[in-house]
């Protein structure tokens, strides 16, 4: 397996740009994910490092070297598309042998590299079936098998659980990270899909509107996200926002907007004067008959050991994530409490975080 690093990566189709200068490395063995909405660049970005499209600007280098232009046969890179693209009229055998055999390798080679890349995804059993009777998930083995056989550098995924259903796509997640594992691979994971990303990668870049806006592990972009949009893609429900119209100078510790006024995390540098937007998770909102912030309640989700509560408020619509032990009634008053060393702090211009909670590595809540 190898590094890649990408340098200024750009393209543009004409008037259009799709990826906008992005920088990454992904280290010899790491399991790294890129997510975003449809149409942020990531796929566009996939491609042009496995040489399916030509880069306007900037570099791709695999193993330190430069491939930038190198044709897609000669970068030893495995691609699995999000469609199987097996051919029917093989078996499991013949479809993960094909690779080798456009080679020219020996039967008795390929034979052992098929048999042993189908032990690494359990399916042995498979190997004289055809593939138009499997099931979805062992079709994605078999995909998987075909690329791994060739023993590349690294994979590149295109979103490769989307054809599944979600009861195989939770399956498949572990098996992929243990596969990862197992064989020491090198691996870049596009998703739209934030649990994918979250569960299996070790380092995630969140992508929007071709440029990459953070990336972090899977902790650091929940827990400190940069941008509102991270914010707001990450997590189920995601980040509540409140604005205030007040700005924030250096060294406070404390927002105010009308007669509300609540603990957040210290600014550490001077910024102009404007509206402020306060982010907090679901799962770091208490009630409190005391707390400063009030609404009524709208709703209530009941996920088994916790709920989703939703409460009106004069700044907005907040989602609480609560026991689901706790009783609250439709149109009920209540006050919301936050976790001051959890919130984050946003420009309501640039969607910039300002100032993120400073904590130790505690989990997500």
């Amino acid at each position: 397996m190898a590094e890649i690093r990408v340098e200024n990566l750009r393209k543009s189709f004409d008037q259009f740009t799709a990826v906008e200068r992005s920088n990454f490395t992904v280290p010899d063995g790491s399991f790294f994910a890129m997510l975003g909405p449809s149409g942020c660049g990531k796929t566009t970005t996939l491609r042009m490092i496995a040489g399916l499209e030509l880069p306007t600007d900037g570099q791709v280098l695999l193993d330190g070297e430069d491939v930038t232009f190198r044709r897609a046969a000669a970068r030893d890179i495995a691609f699995v598309f999000q469609l199987f693209a097996l051919y029917p009229h093989m078996n499991v055998a013949g479809n993960i042998g094909f690779p080798l055999k456009c080679q020219g390798m020996r039967r008795r080679e390929i034979h052992e590299r098929v048999a042993e890349t189908a032990r690494l995804l359990r399916i042995e059993h498979l190997l004289s079936s055809k593939v138009s009777k499997l099931s979805g998930g062992d079709r994605q083995r078999v995909a998987l098998g075909r690329a791994m056989v060739r023993r590349p550098k690294a994979f590149l995924m295109d979103e490769p659980l989307g054809a599944l259903d979600a009861e195989f796509r939770h399956l498949m997640c572990s098996e992929l990270r243990d596969l990862h594992d197992r064989i020491n691979a090198t691996t870049i994971y596009v998703t739209h899909d934030q649990l994918e990303a979250m569960s299996m990668a070790d380092t995630i870049a969140v992508m929007n509107s071709g440029r990459i806006e953070q990336i972090g592990s899977p902790q650091q972009i929940y827990d400190r996200p940069a941008s509102m949009f991270v914010a707001d893609f990450i997590g189920s429900p995601p980040m509540n926002f409140l604005k205030f119209e007040s700005g924030l100078r250096a060294g406070e510790r404390s927002v105010s907007f009308r007669d509300l006024t609540l603990a957040v995390p210290e600014v550490r540098e001077e910024r102009a004067p404007g509206p402020l937007v306060l982010g907090v998770r679901p799962e770091h909102i208490r009630l409190s008959n005391s707390a400063p912030v009030r609404g009524r309640v709208f709703g209530a989700e009941y996920l088994g050991t916790t709920q989703i509560v939703t409460v009106d408020t004069a700044y907005g619509r907040v989602a609480a994530r609560l026991p689901s032990s706790l009783s609250v009634q439709i149109g009920e008053s209540v006050g919301l409490s936050f976790r001051s060393e959890r919130l984050v702090l946003f420009d309501a211009a640039s969607g910039s975080a300002i100032r993120t909670a400073n904590f130790g590595d505690a989990g997500h809540g």
